[in-house]
């Protein structure tokens, strides 16, 4: 497996910026050509147009990337295809109606607020596992994050089969715990 295939799209958005190699960029776009494809023929209900519609906003990403900071290359990549397609709408003097402008932007302050508080409760859950103790931590660290069995943590930190288990288990409940706390303190 190609090692693009493993790196997230900010990672991907990283490596660009610091090589201006586009075939990172070609990388996160080929990922994305479906959800393009999608979004034309939703707004231009037409197979050809939508095609060229995905051809075309590759060529303006790869125009407009090098001079805009992405942080959201997925959203971002939304709302380019969208004006798009709104705009070749507009051409053909077609009028795209205001319940569609305004659900268009409903969603995309719902799809903000839904990845701001996955942020937040990740920054919890970063604070609540550096909170655990040692054991707890590294258990739950590579069971969790790292994918690990019981048997490859056991090989690789020396604990016994039992506590391993013991760590895991006391670790998910004290990060329960720390959670609650943390999610009850900010109401």
């Amino acid at each position: 497996m190609a090692r693009h295939e493993h790196m997230t799209d900010q990672e991907l958005l990283e490596t660009y910026y610091s090589d201006g190699d586009t075939r990172w960029l070609g990388y996160l776009l080929q990922r994305y050509t479906f959800l393009l494809f999608g979004v034309g023929m939703k707004y231009l209900k037409n197979e050809d147009e939508a095609k060229d519609a995905v051809q075309q906003v590759f060529l303006k990403v790869l125009s407009e990337i090098p001079k805009t900071r992405v942080h959201y290359f997925k959203s971002w990549l939304y709302i380019v295809v969208r004006n798009h397609c709104l705009m070749k709408l507009r051409d053909k003097g077609i009028q795209v109606s205001m319940d569609e402008r305004n659900m268009e932007l409903k969603d995309e302050r719902e799809e903000d607020q839904a990845r701001a508080e996955k942020e937040m409760l990740l920054d919890r859950m970063t604070d609540s596992v550096d909170a655990l103790v040692p054991e707890q931590r590294t258990c739950i660290t590579l069971f969790y994050l790292q994918k690990m069995s019981y048997q490859e943590i056991v090989d690789k930190t020396g604990y016994t089969l039992l506590q391993v288990k013991s760590y895991i288990q006391n670790g998910k409940r004290n990060l329960r715990i720390s959670l609650q706390k943390k999610m009850e303190h900010e109401r």
